[in-house]
């Protein structure tokens, strides 16, 4: 059963749709917060071991989120048109979007 503290509007009213969209947002928002952890602890210990372990987990986590953006570029189509527009692009980020204006 759904849980207020994870929905800001009453559950059995959303769509599937929106349910999946809010999971996938809450998804990437949790890797991206694990991945910040990892990266916080990899940097900080002396064991080069353990650093190692750290860094992979916090690539993975990195996987994880990207997999998730996919989703949801392939599910809504504004995340479509801007990540068309911003991702994998050179320069400065504001130029393009003045020009994609």
């Amino acid at each position: 059963m759904a849980t207020s503290a994870e929905w800001h509007e009453d559950y059995d009213k959303m769509s599937e749709k929106s349910r999946n969209f809010s999971r996938a947002i809450k998804s990437v928002q949790e890797e991206l917060e694990a991945v910040d952890w990892y990266n916080q602890r990899a940097e900080q210990t002396s064991d080069k071991q353990l650093k190692k372990i750290l860094e992979h987990n916090r690539d993975e986590e990195i996987e994880h989120a990207v997999m998730a953006l996919e989703w949801l570029r392939r599910c809504t189509p504004k995340f479509d048109e801007h990540m068309k527009t911003y991702l994998f692009t050179k320069g400065d980020i504001l130029k393009i979007e003045e020009k994609a204006k």
